[in-house]
Parts: structure tokens; sequence; C-alpha cells
């Protein structure tokens, strides 16, 4: 094993690849996995936190550099585009190559990235700030719940997943405050500018808290081809989804990219067996509490993330103000938080991970057939949207749970990238079909197009609770691989 003696005399390449153990006062300490939890509690916090606070950048952003709506999307779609097809990648690597010197690099990344982006000096610029961001961010999501699970104790393992759950729910209801605050008092710019100090201390905290990486998966080569296919497959689907959502393209070129998005992933299950060293080994997609609890996964982020789009049509539309909606739209994330984090308190032990997805998901339909009965003004919205984010908050930890647990130790990153992907694209499907739907429905703007949307949600609020009902029966375990 190495020391840290040793590694303070080994020449700085090698000391910059390979990962530092903790200092021994804090390995040693009884709650040490609290700490590792935290520290990546920063990275689960910024990363919603940016998810939801760039928006408000908007207009200043097309101010400031002349340019029209549709440019400025790009800002949010390049973001998001280029960590949806990173996130599996880079769980690959740093199951090889260590998963905690992966998310420290991430930071960096990301924090240099942020304030490249704050000093932009054209819109050109800040998108292209914006895919080096998404990469940092890609770093940092796709081992999140890979050191989470290898953190935590067995039998802690879901209140773990479920505090940094509470960390995004954090992130994504300050977002709005935040970021208007930032845009009103300093500028967008600092809208970007105020990832730099939190991420300059999550560095210095993870370099000193996080545990190594202790078992590896290692492959004879990586699978650049897979990689290629992979993002032609999610670039172009979520592309497609946004131009039939209004994206500025063709009739022709949505059918084209749809057409695209399908050949791309045939392509990619066929490279990904036929291969020796797969980008994604399918085997592991096998069990259905992964397959299953991947589709749960992206139909609970899909259900979180469209009414962020719709709760500020329905009250901009009625004649309420983008502050009024913001303070209205923190009652998701708010319940979300609460549930995530206190639910390992309220609800019987007994429940098993199984029953806790049901129980969430049944409480989301709940919700949001409550919003298909009742008038969608501010009275109703706010304890609906509660009721949904305590929903949302049991269900989501406990399926992150069954995912993982499900994962040997030695792909915990591959895993943890996989999770992530699907919560991504639940993200960007949540906005687009929102969107689509208030576009498409007749009487968008009145009633017609929001109740349609609630429809949506709702049949995918069903879908989740079908997905844990069909999954396998018992309690998640996780695994341990980290322990310095």
């Amino acid at each position: 094993m190495t020391s840290p003696s040793s590694l303070r005399h080994r020449p700085w390449p090698a000391v910059l690849v390979q990962e530092r153990p903790r200092p021994e006062r804090i390995r040693s300490r009884p709650g040490a996995w609290w700490l590792a939890v935290a520290t990546v509690c920063f990275g689960a916090f910024m990363g919603q936190l940016d998810a939801s606070i760039v928006t408000l950048a908007y207009g200043g952003l097309r101010s400031d550099f002349g340019v029209s709506p549709a440019a400025v999307e790009w800002v949010s779609l390049a973001y998001l585009l280029t960590l949806v097809a990173l996130l599996v990648p880079v769980g690959r690597l740093a199951d090889a190559h260590g998963r905690k010197l992966f998310y420290l690099y991430g930071f960096v990344v990301f924090t240099a990235a942020s304030a490249a982006c704050g000093l932009a000096p054209s819109l050109g610029a800040l998108v292209v700030f914006r895919v080096l961001q998404a990469a940092g961010a890609a770093m940092l999501q796709a081992n999140s719940v890979a050191l989470v699970t290898t953190s935590a104790p067995r039998g802690r393992l879901r209140t773990a997943l479920g505090v940094q759950a509470a960390a995004q729910a954090l992130g994504l209801a300050l977002g709005p405050t935040v970021g208007g605050a930032l845009v009103a008092t300093l500028g967008w710019r600092w809208v970007f500018g105020i990832n730099v100090p939190v991420g300059i201390v999550a560095v210095v905290l993870g370099y000193y808290l996080l545990p190594r990486t202790r078992t590896r998966h290692r492959a004879a080569r990586f699978d650049a081809l897979g990689l290629l296919l992979m993002a032609t497959a999610t670039t172009s689907a979520l592309l497609g989804v946004s131009a039939a959502s209004g994206l500025a393209l063709p009739a022709g070129a949505v059918v084209a990219l749809f057409a695209v998005a399908a050949g791309a992933g045939w392509a990619f299950t066929v490279r990904q067996r036929r291969t020796a060293a797969p980008l994604v080994d399918l085997a592991l997609l096998r069990p259905r509490a992964v397959s299953l609890g991947l589709l749960g996964a992206l139909c609970g982020y899909l259900v979180l993330f469209g009414p962020l789009v719709l709760v500020p049509v329905v009250l901009t539309g009625a004649g309420s103000s983008e502050l009024t909606a913001g303070l209205v739209l923190t009652a998701l994330p708010t319940g979300f938080g609460l549930a995530a984090a206190g639910a390992d308190r309220l609800l019987p032990r007994a429940l098993s991970d199984r029953g806790r997805c049901l129980t969430g998901a049944a409480v989301c339909a709940a919700a949001l057939a409550g919003l298909l009965a009742v008038p969608l003004t501010v009275a109703w919205l706010t304890p609906l949207l509660a009721l949904l984010g305590l929903g949302l908050g049991v269900f989501t930890p406990a399926n992150n749970t069954v995912i993982m647990s499900a994962f040997p130790a030695r792909v915990s990153g591959t895993g943890g990238g996989l999770v992530n992907m699907a919560r991504g694209l639940g993200t960007a499907l949540g906005v687009a079909l929102v969107t689509l739907a208030l576009h498409l429905a007749p009487g968008t703007g009145a009633a017609e197009g929001p109740r349609w949307a609630v429809l949506v949600l709702l049949g995918v609020a069903a879908a989740a609770a079908l997905t844990a009902w069909l999954a396998p029966r018992g309690r998640g375990g996780g695994r341990r691989c980290c322990t310095r």
C-alpha cells in the first residue's frame, strides 16, 4: 500500500494521477462515512443549483449579446446534451482509474469552466464554456452515487442516498431564488461565478475526506465507437424532442433526428454485444432491479422537472409575477428534500425499498390527479406541489438503493453513470414533453394546454408505480469497496 509520505516524494505527474488516502485521524472516526457523503453533497447541490439557476440569466443574455430566445436556448441545450452523452463513459473510466480522482478533477474542470462562463465575451464562447462545464459536471455526477454507495455502511445506504437527494432538492429549491437575486443585483455573470468559491471548497474537502477506490474494473481498451454511437443516439433523441416542442427546425429534420436516434441506438446495442470491451456491459442491465429501476429513475426526474416548466406558464399567464411563480415552485423541491432526508425516520423500518417506491409513486399520482381536479391557482398549486415533492422524496432514494445494490462494487461508477444518465434524460424529457403538450394542445395558454401537461405527468407517475410493482422484492443492501 502506498503511504502518504511516499506520495510526497513522487514526481508531480504521478501524484496527479493517484488517489490520496484520507488522513488516519479522519478515516478512523466512527462517522467518517458521513464526512464523505457530506462532501459528495456539494456536487449534488451545485449540479441542481446550476440546472435551475441558469434560466434566470436568459433575459440578461439576450439583452447583453443581442440574440434571439432560440439562440439563448443553446446555453442550456449544449450543457444538457454533453452531460447526458458523457455520464456513462466517465463512470466507466472512473471504475478503472479511481472515482475519487475523477470526482476531484470534475470539480476542478467545473469550477474553471464556471469562471470562464462568467467572463464569456460572446454567446458562442459561453456555449463552448458550457460544454466544458458539462464535462466537469459529468465527472461529478457519474461518481456521486458510486461514492455514496461505497462509503456508507451496509444498512445505511438508503439514508445516505436520501441525504444526497435532499442536497439535490435544496439546490433545485434555491436556484430560482438565488438566480433571481444575483441577476437583479450583480448581473447574469454571477449566476456562473457563484460556482467558483463553492467549487474550491469542495475540492479541498474532497481531497481530505473522500475514500480511495479500493476495487477497480479495468478493461482491455476503451470503446470509443460505442461512445460515439451512444452520444449520437442520445443527442439526436433530445434534439428531436426539443424540436417537436417548438425549436425552429423543419418537420423533415425532426423526423430525421428520431430516425438517426433509433439507428444509432440499435447500432450501439449491437456493438456492445459484440465488442470484447463494451462501454456498457449489457449483462449489467438484465436484472429487473436495474432495468426497471433505471426506468423508474427516468420517470421520477421527468415528474420532478416537468412542473418547473408548467407552473411559471400557468401562473404568469394568470397574471402572477415571476417571483410568485418561483416561490410557489419551491414547494416541490422542499417537499422532496424533507421526505428524502426524513423518510427513514417516519416510515416503518420493515417497509422494503420496493414498498417505498410504490408508496412514493402512489403519492405522486395522487398529487397529480388532484391537479387535474382543481383550479391551477397559487392556493391549490402550493400544497399539491409539496405533496408531489414528498412522494418523489420517498420514491427516489429507495429506487436508487434498489439499483445500486444490484451492481457489483467493481462497476459502481458505471452504475452511478447509468443512474445519472437516466436522471438527465428524465430532466430533459420533463422539460420537453411538458413544452410539447403546451405547444400542441388546443387552448395553450388557457386551461387545456396545462391540463394536457398534467395528464402527461400523471401517466409517467403511473409508469413509475408500475416499474416499482414489477421490480423484485427485497431490501437493498449495498456493497463496499472503499475504506481509506
